[in-house]
């Protein structure tokens, strides 16, 4: 089986040669010690800045040659995405009013916003936005007819070029207009709050939500991709954002339309949505979801267990805590591996990858002895009969 056709079969619950590989997202220290050169790819601070400093073309290169040449060199990885080729600005693009440097890894611009930059996580961060959070929002503001228009094509430079050069025997999965479920007005505090305080306001911007992302589908969906992602954290390591009866009531209808709608059009759905999700898992599935990703090391995402309760309905993909690439050992990794294909590849529906992503900081020798303790196993789990028919099954 190709890639492609591996990760397919899993998603579909069916036997496949081996068990699928795939990383959700690999971070630009990693990319760069496996092509041997540095890289804007997944370098968060260093594009960011270029981008800034209007160096769009430069950047983008890098996104499309390097995000290849990574995954050629690292064959047995099955699942691409466009998290190290992301939807870039148009060709010819300058900034306007960039952020001007005040300090150390702080930026501001001239609304008053300010960014931060952090070396340890190679991240950078609005941690300052008077402009938002400000007056109050209103039914009104979210009625009326929605129109998109067509973007430059060349913000899909990056995705395409992966598409069209590793497309034809991995597994591409790719965007969508987005998905709506939790929509937070104002950001995340106040966002929340208003579920309780204004119900009818957060319902009038979900539907907007999801009537401007169906008219967007048509230009983000690329051709060639295989799956849609779609992303959305939904919970702490505690328990969801919003109760399982509120989630239910205001954000399960939009979501499974959103999901719904990309599988109409002939795609597979997978969701990676970080936190202590098991009690919204089933409305994940009734909503289309087939295959998640992001499953936390927290007991109640243990992937056994997962796979004891949800196995016969849903796909799972991860197994490998992130903590140990970044903080363990190569032998802390080879168990994880083989620990995760016990609990996770005895029946159809799973694929090897870490919890969350090989993020900045996975020490080398953790990345290497993950592919190599993978290679070894991975052929010893598939087969077995297909999950489809199962009690509870789609």
């Amino acid at each position: 089986m190709t890639g492609k056709e591996r990760v397919r079969a899993a998603i579909d619950l069916e036997p496949v040669d081996r068990v699928p590989l795939g990383f959700y997202v690999v971070d630009c220290d990693t990319i760069a010690r496996v092509i041997g050169r540095e890289t804007y790819v997944r370098d968060k601070i260093k594009a960011q800045v270029a981008f800034w400093e209007g160096r769009r073309d430069e950047v983008v290169e890098s996104y499309r040659k390097d995000t290849v040449e990574f995954f050629r060199k690292i064959e047995l990885a099955d699942v691409i995405d466009f998290k190290e080729a992301p939807v870039v600005p148009p060709r010819g693009w300058e900034p306007e009013d960039p952020p001007q440097q005040i300090a150390d890894n702080v930026w501001r611009d001239r609304r008053g916003r300010v960014w931060r930059a952090s070396e340890l996580t190679n991240d950078i961060t609005c941690v300052e936005d008077p402009t938002t959070g400000d007056g109050e929002y209103t039914v009104e503001q979210f009625e009326g007819p929605v129109e998109a228009k067509p973007p430059d094509p060349s913000v899909f430079e990056a995705c395409d070029y992966v598409i069209e050069h590793l497309g034809h025997d991995r597994y591409i999965l790719g965007d969508s207009g987005g998905l709506t479920a939790l929509v937070l007005l104002g950001g995340w505090e106040r966002g929340l709050l208003e579920y309780a305080l204004h119900p009818e306001v957060v319902r009038a911007a979900t539907r907007h939500s999801v009537a401007v992302q169906n008219a967007n589908d048509e230009f983000r969906i690329r051709p060639g991709q295989d799956g849609v992602f779609f992303q959305q954290d939904m919970g702490t390591t505690k328990a969801p954002f919003v109760s399982p009866e509120m989630f239910r009531e205001i954000c399960f209808p939009a979501m499974r339309e959103r999901v719904q709608r990309a599988r109409s059009l002939g795609y597979q759905a997978v969701l990676h949505c970080c936190g202590n999700n098991r009690p919204l898992i089933p409305m994940f599935i009734e909503a289309g979801i087939q295959c998640y990703q992001s499953i936390q090391t927290i007991p109640d995402m243990d992937i056994g267990g997962l796979k004891r309760d949800f196995g016969d309905r849903l796909c799972l993909w991860g197994g490998i805590p992130v903590e140990d690439l970044v903080m363990g050992t190569p032998d802390d990794i080879r168990r994880d591996v083989r620990r995760a294909l016990e609990k996770g590849a005895q029946t159809p529906g799973f694929i090897l990858g870490p919890s969350q992503s090989i993020a900045y900081g996975t020490k080398y020798d953790n990345f290497m002895a993950l592919l190599d303790e993978f290679h070894k196993l991975a052929p010893k789990y598939g087969g077995g009969i297909s999950n489809r028919g199962k009690k509870g099954s789609n």
